[in-house]
C-alpha cells in the first residue's frame, strides 16, 4: 500500500495546479493534464505555435515540484549522443581509459524542445531512453533518475526543415496537449504579469529529498485507485470504437488505423488520477471522459477523406466517442 492518503495527493496536486497558474494563464486544462500524466508515470507531447509559453511550463512545472531540470534544444545537427551522453577517452595514472559522461537525459524532468528538428536516429535515441528508462552505451546499461518525465514540444506551423514523429513513435507519448491561442482577457492578464516590476514566479510544493519520496509514493497510490469491470468495458468500448469498421461509420470514413493498446493504458491511468483529484479511490465514467480525448488524439491515422474535409482528429474522436457514452 502506498504511504500517501488520498486526502494527501488530492491537496498536493490542488497545490501545484495552482502555482502552475502563477506563470501559465488561462491554460488550466493544459496544466491539469501535464500533471495527470506525470502521476500517471506518462510523458507528454506540447504542441502549440511560438511564444506560447511550453518552456515556461516545463520549467515551471520542474520548480513546483522541486525536480532536476534539464533542457535539450533539438536541431538536425543534434546526434544521439548529445543527449545520452558518451564515452570519453581519460587519461588515468598514465593508462588511458574509457569514461562516460552522462548526457542531458540523466535528470528528473527533461524538455526537449522542438523535438520534431531532431533527425529521426536522434528521436528514437530519446524515445527508447524513455520507454525503458535506461541508456545503453558500449554495453553498458545505466538506469536514468526516478522520477523521470519527459515533456516533447513541437510547432504544428513551421515544417520546414523538419522530421515529423512517425506514428509508432508519437504512440509512445501518454498525452498529446495543444496549447491554445490565449483570449483577450487572459492576453491582457499575461501582459499584467509579464512586463510588471514584480513578475510572479513559482513556489515549490514539494523541496529536496522529500519531492523523490513522495512523488514515487503518490505514482504508486495511483496504481492502488479501484477500476470496476462496466467500467474497464467502457474503456475497451472507447478504444475499439476508434478502429474503422463497418458499424462505425464515421470510424469507416475517417480512420485508416485506430489508437492501440497504449492508448486503452492511458486512459485507464489517467482515469485513476482524475478520480484521486476529485476525492476519489475509484474511477468513473467521467474520469474516463475527462482524459479519453488527450490520450487518443495522436493515436488515430486519418484517412484522405478526413484530410479533404480539414476534420482533425479531435473532431473524429467526437464524432466516434458521441454513440458510445450514449450508449452506456
Amino acid at each position: 500500500m502506498s504511504a500517501i492518503e488520498p486526502k494527501a495527493f488530492k491537496e498536493t496536486f490542488e497545490a501545484l495546479h495552482q502555482e502552475l497558474g502563477r506563470v501559465f494563464v488561462g491554460q488550466e486544462r493544459v496544466t491539469r493534464e501535464l500533471l495527470i500524466a506525470f502521476f500517471a508515470q506518462g510523458h507528454v507531447l506540447l504542441e502549440g505555435v511560438p511564444g506560447l509559453g511550453k518552456t515556461l511550463l516545463a520549467k515551471a512545472f520542474a520548480q513546483a515540484l522541486g525536480l532536476e531540470f534539464n533542457r535539450v534544444q533539438c536541431t538536425p545537427d543534434l546526434m544521439p549522443g548529445d543527449i545520452l551522453g558518451t564515452q570519453l577517452v581519460v587519461d588515468h595514472e598514465g593508462k588511458k581509459t574509457f569514461e562516460f559522461s552522462k548526457g542531458p537525459v540523466f535528470t528528473e524532468v527533461l524538455l526537449a524542445d522542438e523535438v520534431n528538428r531532431a533527425t529521426p536516429k536522434t528521436q528514437s535515441a530519446l524515445l527508447e531512453a524513455m520507454a525503458e528508462h535506461q541508456v545503453s552505451i558500449a554495453g553498458t546499461t545505466y538506469p536514468l533518475p526516478e522520477p523521470f518525465f519527459v515533456i516533447a514540444t513541437q510547432n504544428p506551423i513551421e515544417m520546414e526543415g523538419t522530421y515529423p514523429l512517425p506514428e509508432a513513435q508519437l504512440d509512445r507519448f501518454f498525452f498529446r496537449l495543444v496549447i491554445d491561442v490565449p483570449s483577450e482577457e487572459d492576453l491582457a492578464e499575461i501582459l499584467k504579469r509579464t512586463t510588471s516590476a514584480q513578475v510572479p514566479t513559482v513556489n515549490a510544493v514539494l523541496k529536496g529529498k522529500e519531492a523523490h519520496t513522495w512523488v514515487v509514493a503518490a505514482q504508486q497510490l495511483v496504481r492502488e485507485v479501484l477500476v470496476a469491470e462496466d467500467v474497464e468495458r467502457y474503456i475497451v468500448r472507447l478504444v475499439a470504437a476508434t478502429h474503422p469498421r463497418a458499424d462505425h461509420l464515421a470510424a469507416e470514413r475517417f480512420l485508416r488505423y485506430g489508437a492501440s493498446p497504449r492508448g486503452a493504458q492511458a486512459i485507464m491511468m489517467g482515469a485513476k488520477v482524475s478520480a484521486l483529484i476529485h476525492g476519489r479511490v475509484n474511477v468513473s465514467y467521467e474520469d474516463v471522459d475527462a482524459v479519453v480525448k488527450s490520450a487518443l488524439n495522436h493515436r488515430l491515422i486519418l484517412s484522405f477523406e478526413a484530410e479533404a474535409e480539414k476534420k482533425t482528429s479531435f473532431d473524429v474522436l467526437a464524432d466516434i466517442i458521441e454513440p458510445v457514452t450514449a450508449n452506456t
